[in-house]
């Protein structure tokens, strides 16, 4: 039955692809309530309507709403409820050190079954599940949001090496705390840290060359070098080689994805020259107590030349904080991060106008995100109509926004993470530092829609572990036909009344189930969980 459902669907899904006062005055009347701009600004800034959320927008109005986002109290607390599934994971506060230390490898003979809840395993769970849950019940929607589309940028993946045990903190402590402060900021904490250092190799890279201390002390730079390299204990023999020399991993996605663009003007002399900065921006004991480390006698301390601007010789761990400085401020920066701000949050392809009153308002005022985030929501282009769904969900927000949009008691399991992996989007796993696709083209396909349709069926038919759902509290009044349950969860699902084409598709789909029925039951009773599953697979909400 369910493959009679998922194909006329999929194929739906994929046709869609000020003077001054003198006496006292009466206040202007409030503007009436629009809902359609609600749920557009809760799309955008938020994982999708939720009753709670839109009841929120409604009492402060959508400007008001947006700014209270935009300055969420830094010492509220969250909701109680959230709060305790969040200290069940003691994983999440953990230092890396503790981390490394409680959580090791399981041994290679113990069962598959049993390592999927032991060691790096139960702290990606527990990472994995605490992005989920505050995408779904936090009411700081904007932060989480904001914490998606940073950690993407400044993207390291839990499939290499130790940042498996350091992904956390990474979140935890370079991206979350910063998504409201300066880019530089951001920028500063994301290469410092030991998750970003080890994922680029940064660590590794060492000047070339020996200078006059190494040849008075070669055997004990050679052991320190040796010994930070090898110190992995052979887990991966990759890793455990020690490859001393100029690496220039990070420095080129640093020019290319982290600041400038891919065509930001810079040039291989340059990537050369920012590594050459970043020798000896290296850890302390990866495996053991990683933490971030100057190692001075593997820096390069020869003068450099960054994008035509002299750095002296002798600068030492400042070559870096110089680079970043450089960086920070650079038009080219301040045009790249706006347009892969303008990217998520208004269209695929943004209006060039947009990005360049953006990228000014970055230089402006000196890379303040809140302030760069204030000219992107209040643009013209942000609240056009052309703007409205004019976006796919990646497989993360569609499967948040469904359960918020549901109203689902979530409870995350490992069958609910797999689905996002199905879909094409195992959390913090980006297989590559560019991290996951921003724009429609990789999420829309037969396959990927399937899976999405497949566990809209499987939220709402209460086949899915970790969630459940109340179809009742959308019930029309009245003993509701299957035109007012198509067109009342519709409107409560999707912010308005289905199209006509998901209409028909949806009671296309019953009718041929009661035709199915009718040799056992001459009138069953309308398919609620059909109605709501297909709902949530239709074209309409996988837009934004």
């Amino acid at each position: 039955m369910r493959a009679l459902l998922v194909w006329p669907l999929v194929a739906l899904c994929l046709s869609c692809a000020s003077r001054s006062q003198v006496a006292p005055r009466k206040a202007p009347p409030a503007a009436p309530f629009n809902e359609a701009s609600a749920v557009h600004v809760l799309q955008r800034l938020a994982y999708g309507p939720s009753a709670r959320d839109l009841a929120e927008v409604k009492r402060l109005g959508v400007d008001g709403w947006v700014e209270a986002q935009l300055q969420p109290p830094s010492e509220a607390a969250l909701p109680a409820g959230l709060e305790a599934k969040l200290q069940a994971f003691p994983t999440l506060g953990m230092s890396m050190e503790q981390l490394v230390e409680d959580y090791p490898r399981p041994p290679r003979e113990m069962p598959r079954e049993e390592k999927r809840e032991r060691g790096p395993a139960r702290v990606a769970f527990e990472r994995s599940s605490a992005r989920v849950l505050r995408a779904v019940e936090s009411p700081r929607q904007l932060e989480e949001v904001l914490v998606d589309f940073w950690f993407n940028h400044f993207n390291v993946s839990e499939d290499k090496g130790v940042v498996k045990w350091l992904a956390t903190a990474y979140e935890r402590d370079a991206i979350r705390p910063h998504v409201f402060g300066t880019f530089r900021e951001l920028l500063g904490a994301t290469a410092h840290h030991p998750a970003m250092l080890f994922y680029l190799d940064n660590w590794r890279s060492t000047r070339e060359g020996l200078s006059q201390e190494e040849l008075r002390h070669p055997k004990r730079f050679r052991r320190q070098q040796a010994a930070a390299m090898l110190e992995l204990d052979g887990a991966e023999d990759e890793e455990a080689k020690p490859k001393l020399g100029l690496n220039e991993n990070y420095a080129r996605e640093l020019l290319e994805l982290h600041t400038l663009g891919v065509n930001g003007g810079y040039t291989q002399d340059d990537v050369r020259e920012v590594a050459r900065c970043f020798t000896g921006w290296t850890l302390r004991k990866p495996r053991k107590a990683p933490a971030f480390l100057f190692r001075r006698v593997a820096h390069d301390a020869d003068a450099k030349v960054v994008l035509g601007q002299a750095i002296p010789a002798g600068g030492g761990e400042q070559d870096g904080e110089q680079v970043l400085d450089l960086l920070a401020d650079h038009p080219a920066t301040a045009r790249h991060v706006a347009l892969k701000l303008a990217r998520r949050f208004v269209a695929d392809a943004p209006p060039p106008e947009l990005v360049d009153r953006v990228a000014k308002v970055f230089l402006d005022s000196k890379g303040d995100l809140r302030t760069v985030y204030r000219a992107l929501f209040q643009s013209p282009e942000f609240q056009s109509p052309q703007a409205h769904a004019a976006k796919v969900k990646t497989p993360f927000e569609y499967v948040v926004s469904a359960l918020r949009a549901t109203d689902a008691q979530v409870e995350v399991t490992p069958r609910l993470l797999r689905h996002l992996a199905l879909m094409g989007e195992p959390l913090y796993r980006a297989p590559a530092p560019t991290g996951f696709p921003e724009v429609a083209g990789p999420w829309v396909n037969s396959g990927a829609l399937v899976s999405r349709l497949n566990f809209g069926l499987d939220l709402v038919g209460g086949r899915l572990p970790g969630a459940r759902v109340a179809l009742d509290a959308f019930a029309p009044k009245q003993a509701p036909t299957a035109v007012e349950w198509v067109d009342g969860l519709g409107q409560a699902l999707l912010g308005a009344k289905p199209s006509e084409e998901t209409r028909a598709t949806i009671l296309a789909a019953l009718s041929r189930k009661r035709e199915a029925a009718s040799a056992v039951d001459e009138a069953p009773p309308v398919d609620v969980p059909l109605i709501a599953g297909l709902l949530l697979g239709s074209p309409e909400f996988q837009k934004q």
